[in-house]
This record gives C-alpha cells, sequence and structure tokens, in this order.
C-alpha cells in the first residue's frame, strides 16, 4: 500500500472499501426460489432451435449485437478518414474478435485482389525481386500474438477528460495472433547491401502510406502477415498483406504492403514530419518515437459498462501492455490514488501484447475513484497525466500513456473524471 500526501479531499473515499479479493459478505447469487426464469420453462427450451446461420460464417448472438466498433462523428471528417474503435468495455481475455478489431484508413478500405498482389523489394539490394502472396506463403511461417495501437490512442485526453467511454478514450487497440514470415526472411533473398541502414514501407492504398523503419528492427522481430487469429487479414485490417512492427506505434504497420526500399537514411515522409511527431512546449517536436509506453486502463466498470449488481462483492477488469515488453505487475487504486493494491494478472504474459488483469473487492455503495497503474518488464511505471503534462505539455496528442480516472457513485454509474 503507498500513501501519498495532499489528497485530504478524496480521503472520504477510503471509509467502507473492504479490498484484496476476499469473498463478497452477501452471496454472489439469489436464492432460487420464487425466480420464474429457473422455476418456468423458458421458450427456448420448448420449441425447436434455429438451424446453423445459412451465410455460412458464424456470427454472435443477436443479443450481443450492441457489441460493435464504433466512431466518434465529429473526430474525423468523414467516414472515408474514418477510426473504428474497438468495444474493449464488451470484451475479456487477451485476444481481440476479428470483427470488432480497431482499425484507422486514411483513403478508405483497398480492395485487392490476393491474384493481383505483388510486394515488391528493391533499392539497396543484391536482387530487386518481386514476390506474390503465394511466393510470401513458402517462407517458414510463425505465429505472433501482438497488439497494435495508434499512437494517438488516448489523445483527446491530453489536455483534460474528454470522451466518455472507454471505448473511446482507449480503443484504438487491438491484440491478435498473427500469422506470417520474418521480414528478414524475405529480405535475405534480396541480399541486403552493407550500406542499407532503413527500410521504407509503402502501402497499396490510394493514400500511399510510407514509414521509414530503422533495418534493426526490421531484422529483430518485423513480419509481414496474410492472417489474424486464424484467418485471412480483413479488408480494413491490410487483406491480404500487412507490415507488423511488434511494440511500435501503429502508424508504421502499413496495410495493403506493396513496396519495401532498403536505403541508407531515413525518408522523412509526410506521416514522420508533419503526422506522428510530438509537439514540445519549447516549439521542438520529438520525432521517430516509435515504441508505445507502458499503459493500463479499467475496461469495468467504466462509463459504458456500469455497476448493475448494487452492492457487494464486484470485480474490477482491465487491460495493460507495453511496447517494451510484458507487464509483470498492475496496481489498482479504489480511492484515486491514496491506497494502492496489487491486481491480479490472468492469462498469458507476452511480450508486445496485451495482459488481462482483474481486482475483486466488496463494495460497499460509497463512491470511488477507480485507476491502473501498469509497470512493465524494464521497471518503466505508468506515468500520472500531470506528470506527462509537466514535461510535454498539452501540444501533442501523441503518446499520451497517462493513468485514467472513473468515478464511480452509489448508483454504479461511472464518468471520466480527472484527479489531482
Amino acid at each position: 500500500m503507498d500513501d501519498s500526501e495532499g489528497h485530504s479531499r478524496r480521503r472520504f473515499l477510503a471509509a467502507g472499501l473492504a479490498a484484496g479479493g476476499a469473498l463478497a459478505s452477501a452471496p454472489l447469487a439469489k436464492a432460487a426460489s420464487g425466480d420464474p426464469a429457473i422455476l418456468e420453462v423458458q421458450p427456448w427450451a420448448n420449441e425447436l432451435g434455429d438451424g446453423v446461420d445459412a451465410s455460412g460464417y458464424g456470427l454472435p448472438s443477436p443479443f450481443e449485437a450492441k457489441v460493435q466498433r464504433r466512431n466518434v462523428p465529429w473526430l474525423t471528417a468523414d467516414t472515408t478518414t474514418s477510426i473504428n474503435f474497438t468495444p474493449l468495455h464488451a470484451l475479456d481475455g487477451i485476444i481481440t474478435p476479428n470483427g470488432v478489431c480497431f482499425e484507422r484508413h486514411h483513403s478508405g478500405v483497398a480492395r485487392v485482389d490476393p491474384a493481383d498482389y505483388r510486394l515488391m523489394v528493391h533499392g539497396l539490394v543484391e536482387r530487386p525481386l518481386v514476390f506474390t502472396l503465394q511466393d510470401l506463403m513458402r517462407f517458414p511461417r510463425h505465429n505472433k500474438i501482438y497488439f497494435l495501437e495508434c499512437t494517438a490512442n488516448s489523445g483527446m485526453e491530453v489536455r483534460s477528460a474528454q470522451l466518455n467511454g472507454v471505448q473511446y478514450t482507449h480503443g484504438m487497440v487491438h491484440n491478435v495472433m498473427y500469422t506470417g514470415v520474418l521480414l528478414k526472411d524475405i529480405l535475405a533473398e534480396a541480399g541486403v547491401k552493407t550500406e542499407g541502414k532503413w527500410l521504407l514501407a509503402e502501402g497499396a492504398d490510394a493514400a500511399a502510406m510510407t514509414r521509414s523503419i530503422p533495418l534493426e528492427k526490421v531484422l529483430d522481430d518485423c513480419m509481414v502477415a496474410f492472417k489474424m487469429n486464424g484467418e485471412a487479414l480483413r479488408a480494413e485490417n491490410g487483406y491480404p498483406a500487412r507490415l507488423v512492427v511488434p511494440g511500435w506505434e501503429g502508424n508504421m504497420w502499413i496495410k495493403w504492403l506493396r513496396r519495401l526500399e532498403v536505403g541508407d537514411k531515413p525518408w522523412h515522409q509526410r506521416e514522420e514530419t508533419s503526422k506522428y511527431t510530438d509537439l514540445m512546449p519549447d516549439g521542438s517536436a520529438r520525432r521517430f518515437t516509435w515504441e508505445m509506453d507502458a499503459k493500463s486502463v479499467i475496461t469495468s466498470p467504466s462509463p459504458q459498462a456500469p455497476i448493475l449488481h448494487g452492492k457487494g462483492h464486484t470485480v474490477i477488469s482491465g487491460l495493460a501492455w507495453s511496447g517494451r515488453g510484458t507487464i509483470p505487475r498492475v496496481d489498482v487504486t479504489l480511492d484515486g490514488g491514496i491506497n494502492w493494491h496489487k491486481a491480479r494478472i490472468d492469462g498469458p504474459s507476452l511480450d508486445y501484447a496485451l495482459h488481462r488483469f482483474y481486482f475483486e473487492f466488496d463494495w460497499d455503495g460509497s463512491p470511488l475513484l477507480l485507476q491502473s497503474r501498469a509497470h512493465d518488464s524494464t521497471g518503466y511505471v505508468q506515468p500520472t497525466k500531470d506528470a506527462l503534462r509537466a514535461i510535454r505539455g498539452t501540444g501533442s496528442t501523441y503518446h499520451n500513456n497517462g493513468i485514467q480516472t472513473w468515478a464511480v457513485n452509489g448508483d454504479g454509474e461511472v464518468l471520466n473524471v480527472e484527479v489531482s
């Protein structure tokens, strides 16, 4: 437990909260007597059910129809330059279903015929080559679970609490298993010349998205992926092939990948000069800030997932991740940072992947200020928003990994707030 000074106006929250995962004093379920939902035969047990979905592709239960990617209309000019946010509040575990994966496109979704797909490798190589999709699939395949996060994720929260829902504050992230081939194997086929130090990756969409990537990263763990969670990439996620750059900002994960050029210096393209740089208070800009810093957020309770069961045993659930490795520890506070408690991480702990954490406590209905704080495997600890602002100011919407606060009132309603 960590105690901080200067928080007296929030200490009223500490009373009445029994934390630490103990069993609730009240039962977790109601008595069976008198409940018609269990005592009476329900319609679904009294009639023939539906057949297998005639579309040939299984869909979620119609009762889950509300679990959708959603956008913020005023955040982008139109649906062509869109951002669709993952419904983090409605998910559990660490794998994001393909149908609700966050996606961002700059010129609409490219519809690439896999029969006509080509990937060109040229520049400072011994043998300029062009690969078909079938050519790529002949290389040794690898399966890796990685998160992809837009560097602007949580960007609207840099100045103050803005968007009332974890889907919108933190939903520009997803985590899937990618199947593909190592980029170093493709480059080995072409033969990188000694003076080659950088790689330019270009997409086939009308925006011609391009980013410079240092060759050290390329030869370490970058992939060209053609499947996600076992099936072909979705069109909006780069079908038929995309770049995977583990732990680094999502804008570098070029979709509809068509060209790889080896060079001796970075290209300074639009997406790494006028965009995706971090404006500092003195007017300078940080560039090539590729790694995504350790981050976490409580997904439930949250504004889109209020506490509905009333008082008693309550489960907090959330996600944590880092572009520098794993997450060995997550702390949770119920009182806005006065007292911190170690959360329970459950499920696999993988480099550059989402981690699922839980914290159970007995809620007596008093107000809460919920926060989570991630520690990554390098020793880095997720900072507060105020600590970030003290260094970076509020001129950039990129790389905001500050601690998020949810305020819970006595009715279980949850709001996006800030504490200081």
